[in-house]
């Protein structure tokens, strides 16, 4: 256990915390943790160890441990409706799907015939869709030459693993989230990290029932970093990644507080068995800490 730092800009902000919560590191031993998920059913966390081609796993009383490897260098991870584990392989340039049974099966590996980049992070709607993000992050993986020649967002369809563009208007597009009732999405934009004037921000989008994304908008500006994962909560708060810790944005953007960790920061979730307990990927480390929110959908 260790002493963090909250940063209050919006009393707001002291409604979600609990002041007197410690952060506890749950391990240390990874090169660059990624895609935090918290399975539910199994109490139990797995992440990503990108450069090590792993992923790990987390469960109270247990430790943590090898949860795969070799992982195909995955990076971002989530659950279906049904709750196996669904990926982004950067290695494979696909996204992938755990079955119960330990089988990883392919999901989507090509838009128009042309493979994919290195797929980043990716959310699952209420509908079964697999929604994910494709910059081009040769440096996790087996260095490419891109076919698509863009960096874009995808869904792809659950009645016949048809893959749509979602939107094509993205410099490095990272992390995304769905508002609590998938009314509006959200979808990082870390293209700072290639080019010091690129974007680092958070664009919202409303989302038709057919999946069509429209009214296109900034919504966070990042005052430290660039974005990579986050998450919502069930008030559609924004808790995202940043280079000095966790940043809490009300949905119309404005920064209600923060949380300081001793690592640079690239995701995080929600889990627990009341899902109000922050699990923090952040550099070499996982860790985790309560709140006084759970995550949106949530029961």
């Amino acid at each position: 256990m260790q002493a963090h730092e909250f940063e209050v800009h919006d009393p707001r902000f002291r409604r979600l915390t609990q002041p007197n919560a410690l952060l506890q590191k749950i391990t240390g031993d990874c090169l660059w943790t990624e895609g935090p998920v918290y399975l539910p059913a199994a109490d139990l966390l797995v992440w990503s160890d990108i450069p090590n081609n792993r992923m790990m796993r987390w469960a109270p009383g247990m430790g943590a441990g090898m949860f795969r490897a070799p992982s195909n260098f995955s990076n971002g991870n989530t659950l279906d409706r049904e709750g196996r584990i669904v990926t982004c392989e950067h290695g494979g340039r696909r996204v992938t799907r755990t079955e119960h049974d330990g089988r990883v099966i392919e999901l989507a590996s090509r838009f128009e015939g042309k493979r994919f980049n290195s797929p980043n992070d990716l959310i699952v709607d209420s509908r079964g869709m697999v929604w994910f993000t494709d910059p081009d992050c040769d440096y996790e993986g087996y260095r490419a030459e891109s076919e698509i020649r863009r960096c874009n967002v995808y869904r792809i369809s659950p009645a016949d693993g048809r893959v749509h563009l979602a939107t094509d208007d993205f410099i490095k597009p990272n992390g995304l989230a769905f508002s609590p009732d998938e009314s509006t999405l959200y979808i990082a934009d870390s293209g700072a990290t290639h080019d010091e004037s690129g974007p680092r921000h958070i664009r919202a989008f409303d989302v038709a029932r057919d999946g069509a994304l429209s009214s296109s908008r900034v919504v966070i500006e990042m005052r430290s970093g660039v974005p990579d994962g986050f998450q919502i909560d069930e008030h559609g708060n924004i808790w995202t990644s940043a280079e000095d810790g966790v940043h809490c944005y009300a949905p119309d953007g404005a920064l209600l507080g923060m949380i300081a960790l001793p690592e640079v920061v690239s995701n995080l979730t929600f889990g627990g068995a009341a899902r109000n307990r922050l699990f923090i990927t952040a550099t070499t480390s996982v860790y985790t800490l309560p709140l006084c929110v759970r995550a949106a959908g949530a029961n």
